[in-house]
């Protein structure tokens, strides 16, 4: 079962993000500790009580009916009417259609309870928050009226219509066609690994499909982004007749099973209705809006996973009894031997960095949102491609390690282990491979500017540990000294990129490794951070001693562990792509 770690996800909102710089852009009540307690403390019983039980039978998947209807599994449906019901739906909507408004730095802490305890099921929830927030942004006054509330108060949802069979990444590609037709227009066409596409749990699925116009330029220019509901809306808000939209089929999947993957085909009998979003052409703009919150979501699901992951991991080696430890009884639990305890100590600390980076990203997110300061929007550009590459597959470690911490018993199924390995495997892959994060993070964020942005992020880690390090702290000040060593070599691979800006195969090969360096010295940087204000908080009367020590006994093993290779990377960084590239693909393709 799953149990919300409420203790450090309480430490990450009052200690590493700052609430005062926040409070002060963002007029919400729900910066204070009581009313944020209680949020979590209510969310943890419902991760735990209503949605966790969910988990290991929705791993048998969803199933499609002959008329094309989609079952979820047993679970589901009650889960998210519950949800609804209890306003868990409404937390992020505007007050003006019917939601709380709650910042991003507390709705993240409570949508990595619902990942963690059914990353299957969240993904619906996940998805119509995206589309609420794009609705919100680019819809007009009668389609905001229309569409959100429903999908406020969980009684529709929403999902993401971009990918077709030859458009993947190259949504220039895009063949789907939206022909005028009064105040509406007709569209056409079949889009594939769409999220809920089609199922049971919401009386009505409220697809955001990229089309073009018959006159629309060819490639990006010509994309147009419409609303296309499953069922039509009367005037008076009622559903009306089933539109021309259809689950053709649903995808047989490594993971996430419970989440029904739909191929939807529109247009088979004269159109299915569709109103245009924003401005005509601009449907690109409107999707990334989407998309980059999908990205910090997606980012937010590698966290949870891991966490899941770990709880089950940490449960089996202090109970499971095999073999002799080096320094124990015979009959010790597994957790005695030392690679064990290594597994299981790099796993914590590893999750703790991830939840740290991903609060100061929420953050991020709500300052780019409130204040109108570019360098809000130049951080949070930084800090999503880093969250949803390097989250995303450090949590295939992580399930990876937890698995193995069960030994032979994690291969069977049985055990439920493997589960979380395998619905971890698409993070780094949809809504933006790691690869495309990585593009994103060299070429738009980092040689766009040439580096200004993320030099700026640097000073502010090496700013952040020279102040440690001057409060001279005995278990703090060699962490923080180790954290600016590495800030040096990234400093080092920066330059290195900056130098290959006019040879972009070049920095592109260099991406992966240069997310993966910026996502362990972010890491690192928080978990510094933590320690130090663990150090003080352990200094109060009725400090949770163990708690707190565990917080700065973990950064110890991050930085000893992850620094390291942070500065192997930017090593590799800056004499590793000519050996890549100096590799004919035709030499691989070769017998050897």
């Amino acid at each position: 079962m799953y149990h919300a770690p409420l203790k450090d996800m309480r430490f990450v909102f009052r200690h590493l993000i700052d609430r005062s710089a926040l409070a002060s852009t963002y007029d919400h009540d729900a910066w204070g500790d009581d009313l944020s307690d209680a949020i979590f403390d209510e969310a943890a019983k419902f991760a735990s009580d209503i949605i966790a039980p969910t988990n290991a039978g929705g791993d048998k998947g969803s199933v499609r009916s002959e008329n094309g209807a989609v079952i979820t599994p047993a679970g589901f449906k009650d889960a998210y009417a519950a949800m609804g019901a209890a306003g868990w739906t409404a937390m992020d909507a505007s007050e003006e259609h019917g939601g709380q408004a709650m910042p991003m730095a507390v709705s993240a802490i409570v949508n990595e309870m619902w990942q963690s305890a059914n990353m299957s099921f969240a993904l619906c929830h996940l998805l119509t928050q995206g589309q609420i927030y794009a609705l919100e942004k680019y819809a007009s006054a009668e389609h905001k009226a229309q569409y959100i509330q429903p999908m406020v108060e969980g009684r529709w949802t929403g999902t993401m219509n971009l990918t077709e069979p030859q458009a993947g990444t190259d949504l220039a590609a895009i063949r789907s066609m939206a022909i005028p037709d009064g105040d509406h227009y007709r569209i056409s066409g079949q889009k594939i690994y769409i999220t809920y596409g089609e199922h049971d749990m919401a009386e009505n699925i409220v697809h955001l499909v990229l089309a073009r116009t018959p006159d629309a330029p060819e490639g990006h220019k010509g994309i147009s982004v419409f609303l296309v509901p499953k069922y039509l809306i009367n005037p008076d808000g009622s559903l009306g007749e089933r539109n021309d939209v259809t689950c053709v089929s649903i995808e047989k999947k490594l993971g996430i099973k419970g989440s029904p993957t739909a191929v939807l085909q529109y247009g088979d009998n004269g159109g299915a209705v569709g109103y245009l979003v924003g401005e005509l052409h601009k449907g690109l703009e409107i999707m990334f809006a989407m998309m980059n919150h999908a990205r910090f979501m997606v980012g937010l699901q590698g966290l949870a996973i891991s966490e899941r992951a770990y709880q089950q991991a940490i449960s089996y080696a202090m109970d499971r009894k095999q073999g002799t430890p080096l320094d124990g009884n015979n009959g010790d639990a597994i957790i005695g031997h030392p690679d064990v305890l290594r597994l299981m100590a790099s796993m914590r600390a590893d999750i703790m960095a991830m939840r740290g980076l991903l609060g100061i990203g929420a953050a991020a997110m709500d300052m780019a949102t409130h204040n109108p300061d570019k360098n809000h929007q130049d951080r949070l550009g930084l800090l999503v491609p880093i969250i949803k590459g390097w989250l995303t597959e450090l949590s295939l470690e992580i399930t990876s390690q937890a698995i193995q911490v069960h030994g032979g018993m994690g291969f069977i199924e049985e055990t439920g282990a493997a589960q979380h390995y395998r619905d971890a495997r698409i993070l780094p892959i949809y809504e933006g491979t790691t690869a495309i994060q990585a593009n994103d993070l060299v070429f738009r964020k980092t040689l766009r500017d040439g580096g200004a942005s993320i030099t700026a992020l640097l000073d502010d880690i090496d700013a952040d540990m020279d102040a440690i390090i001057a409060e001279n702290q005995e278990q703090i000040s060699p962490m923080a000294s180790r954290v600016r060593t590495s800030t040096a070599c990234a400093r080092d691979a920066i330059s290195h990129l900056l130098a290959a800006a006019n040879t972009p195969r070049k920095a592109a090969a260099s991406g992966h490794h240069f997310i993966m360096m910026m996502g362990m010295l972010t890491g690192g940087w928080q978990m510094v951070r933590g320690a130090a204000m663990a150090i003080k908080q352990s200094k109060e009367q009725g400090a949770d001693i163990n708690f707190l020590t565990t917080r700065w006994t973990l950064a110890d093993v991050f930085v000893t562990q992850r620094m390291p290779q942070a500065d192997a990377l930017a090593e590799t960084i800056m004499t590793g792509d000519e050996a890549v590239l100096a590799v004919a693909a035709e030499l691989l393709a070769a017998e050897a």
